[in-house]
């Protein structure tokens, strides 16, 4: 009953308190839901440019010379060995600048996004490749088909069909490593979210809301690939990882 009547007390004292952070997050929500867009753009590039580049480089590391397969690695090892955020300032504040490329954080972040996902993209589409038979290839070599026939025709349209499982996975890695792009001004959900609780200090209830949009797009991300995939599936044959 003591401990009942002391929650009551608390909860009367602090209802005003509630009541200003529902307010706040109500009139900073519209601002707050527009990094959706920006956040949903990011990672839509950096999968895109991810895609374009990682699957030249998973063919380039299967079927290249030993020179090309140990560039390919090379690649590979810098983006996935250096931390996201040290890239973004190398590339944002040193080589872009270097070069003369005047991008803006959105554009900059996704390029940097897209390289660094290339090289995780490039090791789930060689895996793929590799779980196929060696038969494949040599019977496309039989039927008198040359070896970009037989990786466009045979070997291509199964790879990518065994890859959406790890695709999705590499999405939701994506997402999460997007919040680090408003260390360098990208205007994302994070980014905005950190700006309005700078200025009420309401970090923990805008934190969760922000949380629930990341979240809420990792769940729709995650659902329509996995409708892609239950699609797309090849019947009797999984990829083992």
């Amino acid at each position: 009953m003591c401990k009942t009547f002391v929650f009551a007390i608390f909860i009367l004292n602090n209802i005003g308190l509630f009541v200003e952070t529902i307010k706040t997050i109500y009139i900073n929500l519209p601002y707050i839901l527009e990094g959706t867009y920006t956040t949903v753009l990011l990672i839509l590039g950096a999968l895109a440019l991810g895609f374009c580049l990682g699957v030249p480089l998973a063919i380039l590391q299967v079927y290249g010379n030993r020179f090309i397969r140990q560039i390919v690695a090379l690649y590979v090892w810098f983006f996935r060995g250096v931390p996201i955020l040290l890239l973004l300032f190398l590339f944002y504040f040193g080589l872009f600048n270097l070069i003369g490329l005047n991008l803006d954080a959105l554009t900059a972040s996704g390029l940097v996004l897209g390289l660094t996902s290339s090289a995780y993209q490039s090791q789930i589409f060689r895996g793929s490749i590799q779980s196929l038979p060696l038969g494949q290839f040599k019977a496309g070599s039989a039927l008198g088909m040359t070896n970009f026939q037989i990786i466009k025709n045979i070997i291509l349209p199964q790879a990518l069909r065994l890859s959406i499982p790890g695709w999705s996975n590499e999405y939701s890695i994506l997402l999460k490593d997007s919040t680090l792009c408003f260390a360098v001004g990208a205007s994302e959900i994070m980014a905005r979210t950190h700006f309005v609780a700078s200025r009420t200090y309401e970090y923990l209830p805008l934190y969760i809301v922000a949380g629930f949009l990341y979240f809420l797009i990792t769940l729709i991300g995650i659902r329509i690939l996995r409708f892609i995939e239950k699609k797309y599936a090849i019947p009797g044959y999984t990829l083992s990882v």
